[in-house]
């Protein structure tokens, strides 16, 4: 099958000789996976940036599962028992991964979630468009945050820090018609939620820096990953500045994660890349991936040097697609990717919400 495949489809560099390489090789494993949609393991290489100089590795970005996730999302791994979880947000469908038996299956479908995190007294804490919710991981669901401050809590991506509190970016955004700008919400372990910033249009990936000094934190519309100074004992957040600003031609940062170095790793929806961002938010290198709404990641595996990626299948046509972007052309995505960079993650945290529903045989 013949694919068109142009320069939008992947992460749009500057135009220099030496980037041009990599925009090849990026449109080679596009076209590879187009023309071969069922093989499970293909070549992707990774730029990188020292001093002005690139160097270039190869690596084996692998299919771990193709369920056509809609809005693949929020992979989150759970080093107890070795699973990493995903979600297809727009196809409500929550998932596992087991990494000992190297299986996947579908969880539970039917019900919407956009973002969670593990919650220590058991299951986790959730997001969608109503709120925050408790969910056991079977059948339980209870609703913990419907509104903050007379604001629907309409949320998106999610984080807890070490203490059990639960970050939500919160956000209404439509480009259909004007829209409130929305929060970065915090809910307390005993069920007290407030907001801590406003002004967000598109909440996404939030992440923290090895030692939990800095939250980071996405606005997707506005192209940018802010960071905040933190401070783990009271919770609060403060001087928020842009770390990183991303061209228009390159995309739009959606889910995010950092590794052990404190470098920042964002997917770019509509660039077909994930980017390692130094802690000061230069690029580092960029990896391509085969599919164009490259929508998260995570480390995980028993080492914590296995990332995940999550896609999207269905096209989304903004106002805010890169210039030129053709949303109809290429693939998309849907796949849950994998790959070994030899770089270490670090855990996620886990919330502590106490559990307000008791668990029915």
């Amino acid at each position: 099958m013949q694919v068109e495949i142009r320069r939008a489809d992947v992460c749009s560099l500057p135009i220099a000789p030496q980037d041009a390489l990599m925009k090849i090789i990026a449109i080679e494993a596009m076209h590879r996976q187009a023309e071969h949609p069922n093989t499970g393991d293909f070549t992707i290489r990774s730029n990188l940036f020292h001093s002005g100089e690139q160097a270039m590795t190869q690596e084996q970005l692998r299919v771990v599962a193709d369920y056509e996730d809609l809005c693949g999302e929020g992979p989150l791994w759970d080093s107890r028992s070795e699973t990493l979880y995903w979600t297809d947000a727009v196809g409500r469908k929550f998932y596992r991964y087991d990494w000992s038996t190297q299986t996947h299956r579908l969880v539970k479908e039917g019900f919407e979630i956009y973002g969670f995190a593990l919650n220590d007294p058991g299951g986790f804490v959730v997001t969608n468009n109503a709120g925050i919710w408790l969910w056991d991981g079977l059948e339980h669901l209870e609703l913990l945050v419907a509104e903050v401050d007379g604001f629907k809590c309409s949320s998106n991506d999610c984080i807890a820090d070490p203490a059990g509190r639960f970050f939500a970016g919160s956000h209404y955004y439509d480009p259909a018609k004007e829209y409130p700008l929305g929060h970065l919400v915090r809910v307390d372990p005993d069920g007290r939620a407030q907001i801590v910033d406003e002004g967000i249009h598109l909440a996404n990936g939030l992440g923290f820096s090895p030692d939990c000094r800095k939250l980071y934190f996405t606005d997707s519309a506005e192209r940018r990953i802010y960071v905040y100074d933190y401070n783990v004992d009271s919770g609060e957040i403060r001087n928020r500045r842009v770390l990183v600003q991303v061209p228009a031609e390159e995309g739009l940062p959606d889910g995010l994660t950092v590794d052990t170095e404190g470098f920042i790793w964002s997917a770019h929806w509509y660039g077909g890349c994930v980017v390692r961002y130094d802690p000061d938010g230069t690029v580092e290198r960029r990896v391509a991936v085969p599919a164009k709404q490259t929508s998260s990641l995570i480390f995980g595996g028993p080492d914590l040097t296995d990332i995940f990626i999550t896609s999207a299948a269905r096209s989304e046509v903004l106002p805010i697609m890169p210039p030129g972007y053709d949303p109809h052309s290429g693939y998309a995505g849907g796949k849950l990717y994998h790959i070994n960079l030899g770089i270490t993650g670090k855990p996620e945290f886990r919330a502590r919400m106490a559990r307000r529903f008791s668990r029915q045989s």
